[in-house]
């Protein structure tokens, strides 16, 4: 009989207090009532309550919520997606300006069924948030969009303030984790980015505990600021369903401190490392932040 394989027990640093205050569940309503998707929800983000109760934050989920890859890592549901609402650019700004937010993170699911994956939807919601609430800083954080320098360029014209796009693992477990995206295709999009706008900060995320050494990890820092990237995220990956790739370490609150120091040495304007930090985590901190060091 084949021993049944052991799962890490959830450290107490990695365990949250929900505050489902009326703010919230108004906000959660108010989604529901327009069509609309978001990350925070469909990704399980731990700390989705303290973004929109406290911090004026929401990361939209454009081009609705069916993903065409299957990443080993993520929530999102995959198949074919049959929906392309032309309206949600304006539905999203005016949800934005309801909110009254500080900040929004526009993401997508990966469009490969799209020629252009998605990026004149996603321009196009950057410049009707801009119209409708013009105090708003906007990050963009899309796929590769087929690595098609075009697409890119599309999205840069559209001028958001954080232009993102998630590395999400080492190199060695690119293959195993990302479905159809490639460690090298997304340094080239954060670099061309750059190219295009040297003005705007560019920014990705890194999730640990997937079996990655720490050395692997210093070199993905390398690999992104030898692209040019500005900010760089890092937190726990944290297993959505039992179907999805395993956690092979719990990284302790010190050992993400440690990574910070590392990646502000090597460079980066900003680094937000922790148990609990995702690719939006004090996204609006990180505006200013990066801005001030341009």
């Amino acid at each position: 009989m084949a021993k049944k394989e052991e799962h890490l027990r959830k450290p107490d640093w990695l365990k949250i207090k929900l505050n489902t205050n009326k703010n919230y569940t108004d906000l959660k309503k108010m989604m529901r009532e327009k069509n609309l998707h978001t990350v925070c929800e469909e990704a399980r983000c731990p700390n989705i309550h303290e973004c929109w109760a406290v911090r004026k934050t929401a990361t939209f989920m454009i081009l609705g919520d069916v993903c065409t890859r299957a990443c080993r890592f993520c929530a999102v549901k995959t198949g074919l997606p049959t929906e392309l609402d032309l309206q949600e650019p304006e539905r999203v700004a005016d949800s934005v300006k309801l909110m009254d937010l500080k900040h929004a993170v526009i993401t997508a699911v990966a469009r490969d069924d799209l020629k252009d994956g998605g990026a004149q939807v996603f321009a196009e919601t950057v410049r009707a948030i801009r119209r409708k609430l013009p105090t708003c800083s906007i990050e963009v954080l899309p796929s590769d969009m087929h690595g098609k320098i075009e697409n890119l360029q599309m999205l840069m014209d559209a001028k958001p303030d954080i232009m993102n796009h998630n590395i999400e693992t080492v190199k060695r477990l690119t293959p195993r984790v990302r479905a159809r995206a490639t460690y090298e295709r997304s340094l080239e999009f954060l670099r061309r980015a750059k190219e295009m706008d040297p003005t705007i900060p560019t920014k990705s995320s890194l999730m640990i505990g997937l079996g990655e050494t720490k050395e692997e990890i210093i070199e993905t820092m390398d690999d992104l600021r030898a692209n040019d990237v500005d900010i760089m995220t890092i937190g726990q990956y944290l297993q959505p369903t039992k179907k999805h790739i395993k956690v092979q370490k719990y990284y302790h609150p010190d050992e993400f401190q440690e990574l910070k120091e590392i990646a502000l040495s090597k460079g980066f304007k900003h680094c937000e490392s922790g148990p609990l930090v995702r690719s939006s985590y004090h996204a609006d901190e990180q505006v200013g932040a990066a801005q001030q060091n341009m």
